[in-house]
């Protein structure tokens, strides 16, 4: 037995119970234990949950803003975006199929879109070219004061679909309609024109176009006489919008005798006197050309070929009968003058018809020669006596008919190699003449052919 400072003995159920670890130990075995912890010694951490929740957190809050933005963008900044994207409709009407941008538009175009130009009923003719767009149209619809906003016809043509059902022609319309109506008639409203096709053939004078107007049907508005007082003394109007005619030689006040081109026209029951004369003044321009029209001497070649369209009667004579003009032109003797019959007739005509009132023009015979006078001693008033070409020497004062494109290119390029100055028709040979060099040869030809 041990004596420890004279105690007494510890009581063996006091100091000597069981061991147990303490709280923090425990603790630090269940760390030591857990799977999760890293080899050296430091735990993993868990990413598994909170951070798939903070994602879903940021994306509903980047929404969020998002929205907030363009909700201040849309309010704020709503009238900028609202005229780009009537802009971009305008030249883009396939975007007017996005119903967002089809709402903007319509809402910055308001009224436009139900509001007519006018309260005038009256009909309005217009016409849809081959090849037009929507927006062709609509700019010309606008310019024609028959919409208010060619951007309001756009809108309603596209919300219609109306691009593929377009076709070209004239469209009856008035100034009361609505865009949305100004869409429907012009699917519905198309005009039937009834065309009367008019010939012209060459050689006519203006007087004898005229006469030719009086025998037309009722149905037809061109009037005989306001188209012979347009072309005999065009307005300053009609001659600035065909700068082309004055450059090429036409004196000032002349008639536009020459000028009309002989051809087929097909005409409206509208058509009017100055409208058939400007058809004709294009139709001009178009078949002979500008190159010819601006030749130096034009318009006294034109004249040569009013007299060649006279006097020839077959094709390829054109240029031989401009040549024996030609040759007297240029000749120096005595003997060498025009001594064309047509222009003397051209004359005599012309007297003979102011004895005659206009409306009795249609009855007149045209070109036919004077009985029981030679064409040289022809009596004419002083303002017509150089169309006497058997007393006067040169050209007349200007043509006599109008020719058509092939006298105008004999008389461009007359045939003067072989120096014939002189021709005689054939009788029963179909228009044929028989051309001589000297005055000898064609007098004996003359008795030949029975004329002497």
């Amino acid at each position: 037995m041990t004596i420890r400072g004279g105690g007494r003995a510890r009581d063996p159920r006091i100091h000597a119970h069981p061991y147990e670890p303490s709280d923090h130990l425990a603790t630090r075995r269940k760390w030591d234990e857990d799977p999760r912890r890293a080899p050296n010694g430091r735990r993993f951490r868990d990413r598994g949950g909170s951070g798939l929740v903070g994602l879903l957190r940021f994306i509903v809050f980047a929404f969020v803003l998002g929205g907030l933005v363009l909700a201040v963008l849309l309010t704020v900044l709503r009238p900028v975006v609202s005229d780009t994207l009537v802009s971009w409709g305008y030249d883009n009407p396939a975007a007017l199929r996005i119903p967002f941008v089809a709402d903007l538009v319509k809402e910055r175009l308001g009224a436009a879109l139900t509001r007519a130009p006018s309260n005038d009923a009256r009909d309005v003719t217009f016409t849809v070219r081959d090849g037009d767009t929507i927006a062709k149209v609509a700019d010309r619809l606008e310019a024609a004061g028959l919409v208010t906003d060619s951007r309001a016809f756009v809108f309603q043509a596209t919300m219609r679909d109306l691009a593929p059902r377009l076709e070209a022609g004239d469209f009856r319309l008035a100034k009361n309609m609505t865009p949305d109506q100004v869409v429907t008639a012009l699917t519905k409203n198309r005009i039937t024109i009834v065309l009367t096709s008019k010939t012209f053939r060459e050689s006519l004078r203006i007087d004898q176009m005229a006469a030719f107007i009086q025998t037309w049907e009722e149905d037809l508005a061109v009037d005989a006489e306001a188209f012979r007082d347009l072309a005999t003394k065009p307005t300053r109007e009609l001659l600035d919008d065909y700068p082309w005619v004055e450059a090429s030689g036409l004196p000032e006040g002349a008639a536009l005798e020459g000028y009309l081109f002989p051809a087929a026209y097909d005409l409206t029951p509208e058509t009017t006197a100055e409208e058939l004369i400007r058809m004709m003044l294009d139709r001009f321009i178009k078949e002979v050309g500008r190159e010819r029209v601006a030749v130096a001497t034009f318009y006294e070649r034109l004249t040569l070929a009013s007299i060649v369209e006279r006097e020839a009667q077959l094709p390829e004579e054109r240029p031989q009968i401009a040549g024996v003009y030609q040759n007297r032109l240029d000749g120096t003797g005595p003997d060498q003058i025009l001594n064309a019959d047509p222009t003397v007739i051209y004359a005599a005509d012309t007297v003979a018809l102011a004895d005659i009132p206009f409306e009795q023009w249609d009855e007149y015979v045209f070109w036919e020669v004077p009985e029981g006078v030679a064409l040289a001693d022809i009596e004419l008033p002083e303002a017509l006596e150089r169309y006497n070409t058997y007393r006067n020497r040169g050209l007349p004062p200007g043509p006599i008919c109008a020719p058509g494109l092939a006298s105008i290119e004999a008389a461009l390029e007359p045939d003067t190699e072989a120096g014939y100055r002189y021709f005689v028709l054939i009788p029963d040979a179909k228009g044929k003449h028989d051309f001589s060099k000297s005055i000898e040869e064609h007098n004996q030809k003359l008795r030949d052919y029975g004329y002497l």
